[in-house]
């Protein structure tokens, strides 16, 4: 999956990458990128992917994944399901989805990736790489500094510069709604 910002989303913002910093880099912006996915709990950009739900009787199948562009096929039982609506980002049919689980194969995500999350990556990604030409590459950023008997507090104790704050991971995950839903992957 492509990472959310490139090493030209960095450079539109005025960050110069010399040839010998671009793999660095590009390692920089897939962490960010994954960072800021598991944070909205989605993949954000477009993808096709084919998830197994377990059955329900419920006439809705929730899909995992937002927005949902296309269905491909539906799999019950190892039966096709031809008889079935998709309604906001669900399932929907009137006999239910009894079964052992459904198979269903889709796309979903944004067709392209919002301005404000690419600049969010570029973001994280920048800092990282300022940390690494500065010759600590988990150089962790100063929260607070006091000259007098000299003491100095971090911030992102834990993972260094490529942290989320709290309300980012809130915002990110009520924007592209993560979710407690568990799938299996195929």
């Amino acid at each position: 999956m492509p990472d959310l910002a490139t090493i030209a989303d960095l450079e539109a913002r005025g960050v110069t990458i010399a040839a010998s910093e671009e793999s660095v880099t590009n390692t920089y912006l897939a962490v960010a990128s994954a960072a800021i996915r598991d944070a909205a709990g989605s993949n954000i950009s477009q993808i096709t992917a084919t998830v197994i739900l377990d059955g329900t009787c419920e006439q809705r199948l929730r899909l995992p994944g937002a927005p949902v562009t296309a269905i491909h096929a539906v799999i019950l039982d190892e039966v096709p399901v031809l008889d079935y609506k998709l309604s906001n980002g669900a399932l929907w049919r009137s006999s239910g989805w009894v079964g052992d689980g459904a198979s269903v194969t889709y796309t979903y995500g944004l067709a392209s990736v919002p301005a404000d999350i690419v600049d969010l990556t570029c973001r994280l990604a920048a800092t990282a790489l300022l940390a690494f030409r500065n010759g600590d590459p988990a150089a962790r950023q100063v929260e607070s500094e006091r000259i007098g008997d000299y003491s100095v507090s971090y911030a992102d104790t834990e993972t260094g510069t490529m942290t989320l704050t709290d309300y980012q991971r809130f915002r990110l995950a009520a924007r592209f709604g993560a979710s407690l839903t568990v799938v299996r992957a195929v």
